[in-house]
């Protein structure tokens, strides 16, 4: 028996059992999930360790404010505009709603059509009309009350999976929504962290400019009064325009970061501003939860997961088009050859049976189109397990980045006391007359490069604590560290900006 007819044989056999689907069994690809993640640090290595699993509640609760953990009431209300203000979330949002109006148009096959078809017509009859009676006249008029009903019988499933497949392709854009508005929340996120990292880059180097200046007038004072050399004075005044130049270099930054956080909170950048704070971010705490629940989490797998359950159902819409399309339909009314007397039981017409149509030769499209079905679902297979390992490969960069930025910061810290220390020294054995201004200003070109170091390390570890965030899918992961326990608060007098105690008498 050839190939078409077992099938159509097949699913004839189906139908008369109650109707069928065409789109083969949902197997969604089976993901080797990990136990547990590699970069997670072991307890006490961080301030950032997981809280209990057993009480964190492991869903996408996208509307948590996730990002009132690092403590900045600006930061909170700005994130608050995203929901109102942005225009690529109300994109997103256009979106969903199209794709559910779509849905409902889908749906709108379940049902029976019904028509109202009145009309009322003036003709006049050819006078070499075949067959035309002698009697009948030129012209008549046909008055007609009448209507069609019809209905899809859905033996092969192929409205059921049309209504299936949008359904899904309605959650996929659901999710997506979430998507974006995640993406948003983490990007205003690390461009507020950056913005507050600059703040403070900017606090270190004015009074950096400070005491430089002060340095700058000792060695100028000293040079007048015949103590210190000419290139002490030019070391001197070569560290403050450094300094004054790497300031106004980071107002730029600060400015196009600024500018950055405009655009997403719904605002020209020309009459937005955001005053100076340089007081540090806290550092949240991250409850990590497992990795099986990781998939749930996040949006953009969740999307990818229901394309390809919309996929699946657009294999059955491809296959039942090898068999009978059958309508059940009916038309009626009235219809007379003038308005009055029209609705009367003389005058009623009416037609009533199943209609199918059924494709003998297509020169192979319904083959190709199923074939077309099967290898979209082969790519949204594909798709989503690129995106299930990403997510997974998001996570482990971020506790990566977390874990070693942890150790590098207390490295770093530790390098800013040595250097301060070494600053301090160098500076009183030239007012002393045992060292060169060489010494000192090397000491002190040290001692800035290593708080500024430290600095950025601080805001590194906060942008990859919003990395981390996006990547579980947002929601409640985080808390406010617990009073005493933030070590970017204790580090942070460690990286005092530089300082002088310039005695005048040891001119």
């Amino acid at each position: 028996m050839a190939k078409p007819l077992r099938r159509w044989v097949a699913g004839a056999t189906l139908a008369l059992m109650g109707g069928c689907s065409m789109a083969p069994a949902y197997r969604p690809p089976v993901l080797p999930t990990p136990v547990a993640y590699k970069e997670m640090p072991t307890a006490g290595d961080a301030i950032w360790k997981p809280v209990d699993t057993a009480t964190t509640a492991l869903t996408a609760a996208l509307t948590a404010d996730w990002w009132t953990g690092f403590g900045d009431p600006l930061l909170d209300r700005l994130e608050a505009r995203i929901d109102s203000d942005n225009p690529t979330l109300a994109g997103a949002l256009a979106r969903y709603d199209m794709a559910r109006a779509t849905l409902a148009g889908a749906r709108s096959g379940l049902f029976p059509r019904v028509e109202l078809t009145p009309s009322l017509l003036r003709n006049r009859q050819s006078d070499e009309r075949p067959l035309r009676g002698g009697s009948q006249p030129d012209f008549y008029t046909a008055a007609t009350l009448g209507g069609d009903i019809s209905y899809e019988a859905d033996l092969w499933g192929r409205v059921r999976n049309s209504v299936a497949s949008g359904r899904a392709l309605a959650e996929a854009s659901r999710d997506d929504l979430a998507a974006v508005k995640l993406a948003l929340q983490g990007q205003l996120a690390a461009d507020f962290v950056r913005l507050r990292g600059q703040d403070q880059q900017l606090a270190l180097l004015s009074q950096t400019i400070d005491a430089f200046a002060r340095a700058d007038a000792l060695t100028r004072d000293r040079f007048r009064g015949g103590i210190a050399t000419g290139m002490d004075v030019g070391r001197a005044g070569a560290l403050l325009g450094e300094a004054r130049a790497q300031y106004a270099a980071l107002q730029a930054d600060r400015a196009v970061t600024e500018h950055a956080i405009a655009s997403l909170v719904g605002q020209p950048a020309s009459i937005f501003s955001i005053p100076r704070r340089d007081i540090p971010l806290h550092l949240p705490s991250v409850p990590v939860g497992v990795p099986s629940a990781l998939l749930a989490k996040r949006p953009d797998v969740a999307a990818a997961e229901r394309r390809m359950a919309a996929a699946n159902a657009r294999i059955g819409v491809a296959e039942a088009a090898f068999f009978p399309q059958i309508t059940l339909g009916g038309t009626g009314g009235f219809q007379s050859t003038a308005l009055a007397g029209l609705v009367a039981a003389p005058n009623i017409f009416w037609a009533i049976g199943p209609g199918a149509i059924l494709n003998l030769f297509d020169g192979g499209k319904r083959r190709a189109d199923v074939a077309a079905a099967r290898a979209d679902w082969d790519a949204a297979a594909a798709d989503y397990r690129a995106r299930a390992l990403g997510a997974f490969q998001d996570v482990e960069d971020a506790l990566a980045t977390l874990h070693h930025l942890d150790e590098a910061q207390a490295a770093q810290d530790q390098a800013v006391r040595s250097a301060a220390s070494t600053s301090a020294i160098a500076l009183d054995r030239y007012i002393k007359g045992a060292a060169t201004y060489l010494d000192v200003a090397t000491a002190q070109e040290n001692l800035l490069r290593d708080q500024q170091s430290a600095l950025s390390l601080e805001t590194q570890r906060l942008t990859a604590t919003v990395a981390l965030a996006r990547a579980l899918g947002g929601g409640s992961a985080f808390a406010r560290p617990a009073p005493g326990c933030d070590l970017i608060q204790r580090a942070a007098s460690a990286r005092r900006p530089l300082s002088f105690s310039i005695n005048p008498s040891g001119r």
